[in-house]
């Protein structure tokens, strides 16, 4: 038997605890091994210095005391605690299955929000929209027709409609007369040319982005303006 091993048995051998052949190996080890049995010597030593220290009184209500911390233990482990204990166990694991769903359930209802207060606006009916409309107004739908900035205080006589083509910049790059009086065409013709010449426009947008469009222009004697985008 190697000295590892005897050194990892002397308390049992020194309590008589090791089966007879374990013993007798221990016991001729420490016959040829001095490192091992001043080991033995040693733990004998403070075995009989342990003993001989006066022992102390055991109070008279520890036994009463230990019963009692007993009694409560075995009621929590067998009582409603255990159900209690059950249940703050799948509250808890609740807790923690859900909270990382919470962040992104709060986030997804913002975005959902946010998108539906910027689309609303597109669907707002046409004849809803205003159409004089402020040049330093942001636009809040996706598109928007063409708009009159300013007429031209030009006297105009005789009925017409007329479709002007716009550019991106609300410049006009063509008309065309829809309906007029087949009567004085070409006078009338010079009188829309004189307003069109003094009259600017804002251009159509898409998403915010001015692009070219059609307005429609309705002139009524003696002196009116229709305009439809």
């Amino acid at each position: 038997m190697e000295c590892w091993t005897v050194k990892r048995r002397i308390s049992a051998y020194l309590d008589d605890a090791l089966p007879a052949r374990e013993r007798q190996a221990v016991r001729q080890h420490l016959g040829a091994c001095r490192a091992c049995t001043r080991e033995s010597n040693e733990q004998r030593r403070v075995r009989e210095a342990v003993r001989s220290l006066p022992q102390r009184t055991v109070p008279a209500d520890l036994s009463m005391r230990l019963r009692v911390a007993a009694s409560k233990v075995r009621t929590e482990v067998r009582g409603p605690g255990r159900w209690s204990r059950w249940r703050d166990r799948v509250e808890l694991s609740l807790s923690h299955l859900m909270r990382p769903l919470a962040l992104p359930a709060a986030g997804g209802l913002c975005s959902a929000l946010f998108l539906f207060s910027a689309l609303a606006p597109a669907f707002t009916p046409t004849f809803a929209m205003v159409r004089n409309a402020s040049p330093w107004d942001i636009p809040t739908s996706l598109t928007t027709q063409p708009m009159v900035k300013y007429v031209a205080p030009v006297a105009f006589g005789g009925d017409a409609v007329v479709d002007l083509q716009l550019d991106d910049h609300g410049q006009m790059i063509g008309y065309t007369i829809v309906s007029a009086p087949s009567e004085n065409t070409e006078q009338l013709r010079r009188s829309i040319e004189n307003n069109l010449l003094f009259t600017e426009f804002w251009p159509a947008t898409a998403f915010g982005v001015p692009v070219a469009g059609t307005i429609r222009i309705s002139y009524r004697s003696p002196a009116g303006i229709d305009v439809k985008g």
